[in-house]
């Protein structure tokens, strides 16, 4: 029997912190002395779109592992800052020498309205004034200022999303089967979830138990959040998805759906999905809605 807190959707889930994201992004995100094309073509491609996922994790995280007074600016910071990292990355993995697209949530992607050059400094812009939003913490977060800016700088960094991208792109070499897919899944996806949630449990003043607790829970789930990913690339329509279905097949690229086929696939999600509700036992009732969000993603259709 569902629990009577539970929610119905996604959206419904996220809402409240897609709205504190909001208002965070309208705040910070374009800084005095920036040209206006590029402030307008910064706003396109950030404001009033996205299920501002990863902004969401930095909110429920710190909510699962305890409020710490006082600091809801450097929350709000951290899911700004994260949601930025995640919307330089979309801007520059559309751009011709990378997935080549032309549709981003359900509307032209960057390269395609503004220009490749344009598309190329929007990401460069997006990516340092995540950045700047945490150096101009206020003085009395500074140490948890210091520590959320590392995290995220190792999840977006050479090591984290950008070689997950290069994996990707087939640049490196990598092991073959589901282990190859794994190193890409880990990198370019779930580094970016896991960042999010430990940046929030951070700002929550959470302990190191708690915090790996999330962090697990967090990689595990990034990790059923690009499966189901790889299956609607090639089940869902651009109506649905907002962007362009069946470009990794046409690419060539590796995916968890061409390791495994549909059927294993599914088992895949459901086991990852449990493994990830397991990683946050320890935390109790307070987990409750990132056990609820673990389930929704797990069934997610776009």
């Amino acid at each position: 029997m569902a629990d009577k807190n539970t929610v119905a959707s996604l959206a419904e889930l996220l809402a409240p912190y897609a709205e504190r994201t909001e208002a965070g992004l309208e705040r910070w995100l374009v800084e005095p002395g920036t040209p206006g094309t590029l402030a307008e073509a910064m706003r396109y491609c950030v404001l009033g779109a996205g299920k501002r996922l990863r902004p969401g994790l930095v909110w429920l995280a710190a909510e699962a592992v305890g409020d710490r007074p006082g600091r809801d600016e450097l929350l709000a910071r951290a899911a700004v800052a994260v949601e930025l990292v995640h919307c330089y990355s979309l801007v520059h993995d559309d751009l011709p020498a990378m997935d080549d697209d032309l549709l981003r949530r359900g509307r032209p992607t960057a390269h395609a309205e503004f220009g490749e050059a344009m598309a190329v400094l929007v990401g460069d812009a997006l990516l340092t004034r995540a950045f700047g939003v945490l150096a101009e913490a206020d003085a009395g977060d500074a140490p948890a200022a210091a520590a959320v800016t590392r995290v995220l700088a190792q999840a977006s960094g050479p090591a984290g999303m950008i070689a997950g991208q290069v994996a990707d792109m087939g640049l490196c070499e990598l092991p073959g089967g589901l282990e190859g897919v794994q190193y890409i899944h880990l990198r370019k996806t779930a580094a970016l979830v896991r960042a999010a949630a430990e940046m929030g449990a951070l700002c929550g003043g959470a302990d190191g138990r708690r915090i790996a607790a999330v962090r697990l829970w967090a990689e595990r789930l990034g990790l059923v959040y690009q499966s189901v990913d790889d299956l609607l690339d090639a089940t869902g329509s651009a109506e649905q998805l907002g962007k362009t279905p069946g470009k990794d097949a046409g690419a060539g690229k590796r995916s968890a759906l061409a390791e495994l086929g549909r059927e294993r696939l599914g088992a895949r999600i459901d086991t990852l999905s449990q493994r990830a509700v397991e990683a946050v036992e320890p935390l109790g009732d307070r987990a409750g809605k990132l056990r609820e969000l673990t389930a929704l993603l797990a069934r997610r259709t776009h």
